[in-house]
């Protein structure tokens, strides 16, 4: 049997073997000595002495739960099951390695949050500068689709797709570690990702000619070498038919809002920033679906919102639809949650590890589609009168499952109980030879009580003896001389009879016969059920999306979202805008609502605000600078801002009374401090780093929020850069820009640039307290309030005082008397005193005056003390000049 170990250990490389020995799964060697740490094992060995072998197993029934834990871990696990019965065995049961279970190649539902896609990734980069590929697929569910992007864009996948394992190439680029450094890498063989082997793979797995049936062409190369590697390490893994693969669909990004990882981060659109996690992302909040695969796909239309104003208008027909008809949302969602996990059932169902449960499932979830199908005949929208026709009921399978299982279904296909009585003749007549046997076990019990005279007597059975007659010691003077002596117990015998011996072989040879009709009967219905795979896919896929769209809708009614008008013109018309998960985590009604309203020098005015307030935050430009102090809520405004256009471009309603939204290709959020130790980045090189990725990438359709930028380095370094900055995405940019600072000397800058507005967050001053509003409104803010924000935090009385007195110090010397600080700015009365002559003093420092220039180029040793006194008096007149 070892050596039967060893051939499997070699067949799976580096993975941990859990090697099945009857009732268990047993691990040997390193594999034990780890097991036991990670999984807390008693590790023991199989043999004693100086060649002991250490080993640590765990019942067999307990395989989903420490296979979840390895993995988890980190591990590839090699499940090593008999494949033979062990009564028919001669020698040695039969053994093979069943699957390889890695973090990308899970399909056990047990091991998957239902809520999450679990994506395995492949990266195929090429030698030297050039695209790369990406191919990530859902084993679960059979969702596949392959991209070349940019190198430089390959992050931003990355953070979009967030697999749990990639696969790069064995002699791959140092790029490719660098890339894929967010997630588990596993190196894989070269030539998995050669041109020629994988085109080849790839159109044998989808029996096809060529790959342009999907929408691939020649720009496509790394994109195919990536997918041909990622089918490769499935068909590895996974040890079982891959019929359920979807064929690979190639990812256009410039389809969808390109939203970079940091972005991702500081939006904090599916998980959160301080914890990585689901709950408390803008994700979590919206989600109203009532299915796992509703859940699934809400996630990808965040994850990838639309630049297609068709596209999204047709998701919001829909949700409009649903919305003005309450009764049928309310309707759809009860059915809906009648409905399983229909993509990863149809998986199990197609590599045949479908259990019972799981094709009872898939009957429960049929039996639900008529009535779905029903209410949505009929509408009006074009995406919900498409879904309706998408929804294929497979009426024959339907009733194939409902005539065949038993209901509640068991778990397991080989135990019995899991067809129903008259569904199969030769079932019924082994059932009702095996029923009749125990009735005659009964009689046989009666007639040897009635016959010994021992009230006592019973017939009993186990695995080991099968039937026996059970005598207490206390009547062993009646036992009958044709009772053979079996067993000793402490308090009685066990006897058994060639009678009770020739019906026990009859009996059990029925129940096992009815045991192995019923599984082939089962396997007979789920290859049945795999027949209808293509029709089933499609309704699954149907069904996740009404169940998005309807969760949205109950979103929209629940908190009174409006459908945005959606433009290619770059316009943001946001009316009592909120953010959308302090809207709902806060109490009711407490959240202050607030307008954005911004446009490519179009003015926007609406009069007073609807909430009214009866100021607005209008523009007639593209760029807002907002000022105000600490916790007053500048960023969750520019937030929000960006979370709403992302909304409404994901084909959802938006949290505001009225909207306007100007499609953006793509958004970008510098947003909080962090630094990035393991690079040996400081906080404010990320800073810049991300700043610079912005500037570089942004076009006039995009939207970027900016806050607090320069704050990481000193003062005058800081409002240096940011005021560049400000003057760099006006003059070149020109794209819609909120920017949130303390930097009060920037708010100068709306004298220059006409595209550029200022708004502040309103407080209210009161013995010596303040109130914030959290109210935008126009005009510029004066003071930051940190030394108030310092006290509500608890920073001691004495620090917060002594903190008062040097500001009062810093102001005196460096404020003008109007409270400005003492720079001048370009514009700001120039023009007169630059017709007297006067050099115009910049933020960044004072010019160099001319007679400096004059004194430099003087030859001093070829110069009379005559023409000396001459050009001194001459520097002193125009000095004096340039002073008046």
């Amino acid at each position: 049997m070892m050596r039967q170990y060893e051939e499997a250990k070699r067949a799976c490389g580096d993975a941990m073997l859990l090697f099945r020995m009857g009732d268990f799964y047993e691990l040997f060697h390193e594999d034990a000595k780890a097991a036991s740490k990670l999984l807390g094992l008693t590790l023991t060995s199989r043999d004693k002495g100086p060649n002991a072998t250490p080993m640590a197993g765990f019942p067999y029934h307990q395989l989903d739960g420490y296979l979840a834990k390895l993995v988890k871990c980190g591990r590839r696990v090699a499940v090593c099951d008999q494949v033979q019965d062990p009564r028919e065995a001669k020698g040695l049961v039969q053994r093979e390695v069943t699957r390889v279970v890695t973090a990308g190649t899970v399909t056990d539902h047990e091991l998957l949050d239902p809520r999450k896609s679990n994506w395995l990734l492949a990266v195929a980069v090429e030698k030297g500068e050039g695209d790369i590929g990406l191919a990530w697929v859902e084993p679960s569910t059979g969702r596949f689709e392959a991209a070349t992007v940019a190198a430089g864009d390959v992050p931003a996948q990355l953070a979009r797709i967030c697999p749990a394992e990639t696969l790069v190439a064995e002699s791959a680029p140092p790029l490719a570690a660098v890339i894929a450094a967010q997630t588990p890498i596993t190196q894989r063989p070269d030539f998995e990702f050669g041109g020629k082997n994988a085109a080849e793979a790839l159109t044998r797995q989808f029996r096809t000619q060529s790959l342009a049936g999907f929408g691939f062409d020649e720009r496509d190369g790394p994109a195919i070498r990536a997918a041909g590697a990622v089918l490769a390490y499935l068909l590895e893994t996974q040890r079982a038919s891959l019929d359920y693969l979807d064929p690979p669909t190639p990812f256009r990004p410039s389809n969808y809002l390109e939203v970079d990882e940091n972005t991702r981060r500081s939006l904090e659109l599916t998980r959160t920033m301080r914890d990585g996690v689901r709950e408390g992302s803008l994700l979590s909040v919206i989600d109203r679906t009532v299915t796992p695969m509703g859940a699934r796909l809400l996630s990808d239309w965040i994850d990838r919102p639309l630049v297609s104003v068709p596209a999204i208008s047709q998701r919001h027909d829909a949700i409009d639809e649903l919305l003005r008809d309450t009764s049928l949302t309310a309707d759809l969602r009860e059915h809906l949650k009648g409905v399983y996990d229909l993509q990863r059932l149809l998986t199990r169902v197609a590599n045949g590890r479908a259990t019972p449960r799981d094709l009872a499932q898939v009957t429960r979830t049929l039996s639900r589609l008529p009535k779905i199908k029903t209410k949505l005949a009929g509408r009006s929208s074009d995406l919900i009168k498409e879904l309706e026709t998408r929804i294929e009921l497979t009426p024959d399978l339907r009733s194939e499952l409902e005539r065949g299982l038993i209901e509640p279904a068991p778990l397991s296909a080989k135990d019995g109980g899991v067809i129903r009585d008259g569904c199969d003749a030769t079932l019924d007549e082994f059932r009702d030879l095996a029923s009749g046997g125990r009735r005659w076990i009964a009689e046989y019990q009666a007639r040897q009580v009635a016959e010994a005279g021992i009230p006592s007597l019973k017939v009993g059975y186990n695995k080991v003896f099968g039937y026996y007659i059970e005598v207490t010691n206390a009547h062993r003077d009646k036992i009958p001389d044709h009772f053979i002596r079996k067993q000793t117990l402490k308090n009685a015998e066990r006897y058994i009879t060639p009678e009770l011996k020739e019906h026990e072989e009859k009996t059990l040879a029925a129940d096992e016969k009815a045991k192995a009709r019923e599984y082939e009967l089962f396997t007979q219905l789920r290859e049945r059920a795999a027949g209808f795979l293509p029709e089933l896919k499609r309704t699954a896929a149907a069904l996740a999306t009404l169940d998005a769209l309807a969760g949205l809708a109950d979103l929209a009614a629940r908190r009174r979202y409006c459908r945005p008008t959606m433009t290619e013109r770059p316009i943001l018309d946001i009316a009592d805008g909120r953010h959308p998960a302090l809207d709902i985590t806060l109490p009711e009604n407490t959240f202050v609502a607030n307008d954005c309203r911004m446009g490519s020098g179009e003015s926007l005015a609406h009069g007073p605000s609807p909430s009214g307030g009866g100021e607005t935050a209008d523009a007639s430009g593209y760029i807002a600078l907002i000022t105000g102090p600490n916790m007053a809520g500048k960023s969750t405004y520019i937030r929000q801002v960006a979370l709403i256009t992302l909304l409404a471009q994901a084909g959802s309603f938006v949290p505001a009374s009225k909207a306007t939204i100007g499609v953006a290709d793509r958004l970008f959020a510098r947003v909080g401090a962090s630094d990035e130790i393991a690079k040996g980045q400081s906080t404010f090189m990320v800073e810049m780093t991300e700043t610079a990725r912005i500037l570089h990438l942004a076009t006039e359709r995009s939207l970027v929020i900016l806050d607090e930028i320069g704050r990481g380095t000193s003062t005058y370094d800081g409002l240096s850069l940011a005021w560049a900055i400000v003057e760099y995405l006006h003059e070149k940019t020109q794209c819609r820009t909120l920017f949130a600072t303390h930097y009060h000397e920037l708010t100068d800058l709306a004298k220059s640039l006409p595209g550029l507005a200022n708004f502040n967050v309103a407080v209210r001053e009161w013995n010596d307290d303040v109130v914030f509003l959290h109210k935008i409104v126009p005009g510029a803010a004066d003071k930051s309030y940190g030394i108030h924000v310092a006290r509500l935090a608890g920073v001691p009385g004495e620090v917060n005082e002594r903190a008062k007195a040097i500001l009062s110090q810093l102001e005196d010397e460096h404020l003008r008397g109007d409270g400005r600080p003492r720079i001048e700015v370009a514009g700001e009365a120039a023009g007169t005193r630059k017709k007297r002559g006067q050099i115009q003093l910049t933020l960044f420092g004072y010019e160099e005056h001319p007679v400096l220039d004059k004194l430099r180029a003087l030859d001093v040793d070829n110069l009379t003390p005559m023409e000396a006194l001459q050009r001194v008096t001459e520097w002193r007149e125009e000095l004096r000049r340039s002073t008046d």
